[in-house]
């Protein structure tokens, strides 16, 4: 270990360098554009009072593919709706075998 902060992963350790992951295929960072998102609007709006902001493409990822639809209120809400249900009624399905309810209605 020269400088502590070298470990199985390498110099960079944990914080490591972004590509070169196996299995990983990281986009060109000159694939981003900001032409044509949201971001184009926060451009025009830092150029009119004299600024830029070298990173804004680093943002870009948010507005395409799958980002580019926010979720709805209704995918939100039943995501996982489909097994939540599976899964109440194999929880009643046991309870009702293993502690069935009595007959007699005495507590």
């Amino acid at each position: 270990m020269a400088h502590g902060h070298e470990t199985a992963h390498g110099a960079h350790g944990a914080h490591g360098v972004r590509g070169n992951v196996p299995g990983v295929d990281m986009p060109d960072w000159k694939t981003w554009k900001v032409e044509g998102t949201p971001l184009e609007v926060v451009q025009r709006r830092l150029a009119k009072r004299g600024l830029r902001d070298p990173w804004i493409r680093n943002e870009a990822w948010r507005y395409s593919g799958s980002f580019a639809n926010p979720p709805t209120f209704w995918k939100v809400v039943f995501k996982g709706f489909k097994y939540g249900f599976a899964a109440f009624a194999v929880a009643l399905a046991v309870e009702y075998t293993v502690f069935p309810p009595n007959k007699g209605g005495h507590h």
